[in-house]
């Protein structure tokens, strides 16, 4: 791809924009579904805005990035939409992931 670094980035940006927009229509799969599948989850993805935020010296919160990755507070998100993780899916995770 031969495109210059500003439309590469405003590409980029839009690409996550977009997957993040999925992710909050998608609220009945399951973060440890992601992980035992992809390897990362909703968190996963607040947690790299945050450190990529840190990196920058830009304040933004723990809060602050899940937020913007689940679109309200994340407690509210596990209220409504997360599940209780069976045995089977526990023990997927530890074997594919080591642990989250």
């Amino acid at each position: 791809m031969t495109i210059d670094d500003k439309a590469r980035t405003e590409l980029e940006a839009a690409v996550f924009r977009r997957l993040v927009s999925h992710l909050r229509t998608r609220t009945d799969v399951q973060n440890i579904d992601l992980m035992n599948l992809a390897g990362f989850c909703r968190n996963c993805l607040s947690n790299w805005m945050k450190e990529e935020a840190d990196a920058k010296g830009i304040a933004v919160s723990k809060d602050d990035s899940r937020e913007a990755v689940y679109g309200m507070p994340y407690e509210e998100w596990k209220s409504k939409f997360q599940g209780t993780a069976t045995p089977e899916q526990i023990a997927a995770m530890k074997t594919a992931q080591g642990g989250h």
